[in-house]
């Protein structure tokens, strides 16, 4: 290079700071956006993420057909319990309904109707999902609805119903006693 292209770079390069790379490869910080609306966006985000208790998630459900029956019981609930259940022998004792709902508004509600259930010491109670055999996505919310049900540990047991409460378009549901209900069943079988 000659003196006169030498000179001639160094000008054209005056004012630029060299570049030093990061040497902490992912380590290093992401950038921070100093768009106000992208941070308020990020920061709701948070926010709702901590404030929501629901715990039931929308990922990796496995599809089920229009007109199969939904059936399932945990560990350690009694046959002669689930039959009864199945059968529809249990007085309902409230229901809800999740037609015309998003999955969104059915995974709310679920949640809302199952946690108000066993705070009440309800037991026995029918959640009617609908077939969803004429919608574009078939049984779509009684997919959720099966995947919700065995995720929430006050649920023991659900199957869907006789055709008298819906058939394969509604579940009976069978819910925990509460601590309190537990207690209470206690202490009156004790003092006999």
């Amino acid at each position: 290079m000659s003196d006169d292209e030498s000179s001639l770079f160094r000008g054209e390069m005056k004012g630029v700071k060299r570049h030093i790379p990061n040497r902490q490869g992912l380590k290093a910080r992401p950038q921070q956006s100093s768009d106000p609306e992208f941070e308020a966006k990020r920061q709701a985000a948070v926010t709702e993420k901590q404030a929501d208790p629901n715990y039931l998630d929308t990922e990796h459900v496995e599809q089920v057909g229009p007109h199969d029956p939904l059936e399932w019981k945990k560990a350690g609930v009694q046959e002669g319990v689930y039959r009864k259940l199945r059968l529809g022998k249990y007085d309902i004792e409230a229901s809800l309904d999740l037609h015309r709902l998003t999955v969104a508004q059915a995974r709310q509600e679920v949640f809302k109707f199952i946690q108000e259930c066993q705070n009440r010491q309800l037991r026995a109670v029918v959640i009617t999902h609908g077939k969803g055999d004429r919608s574009d996505t078939p049984a779509r919310i009684k997919s959720f609805v099966n995947h919700w049900l065995q995720q929430l540990p006050q649920v023991l047991a659900f199957h869907s119903t006789q055709p008298r409460h819906g058939g394969v378009g509604a579940v009976y549901v069978l819910i925990q006693k509460s601590e309190s209900s537990k207690l209470s069943a206690r202490e009156k079988f004790n003092a006999r």
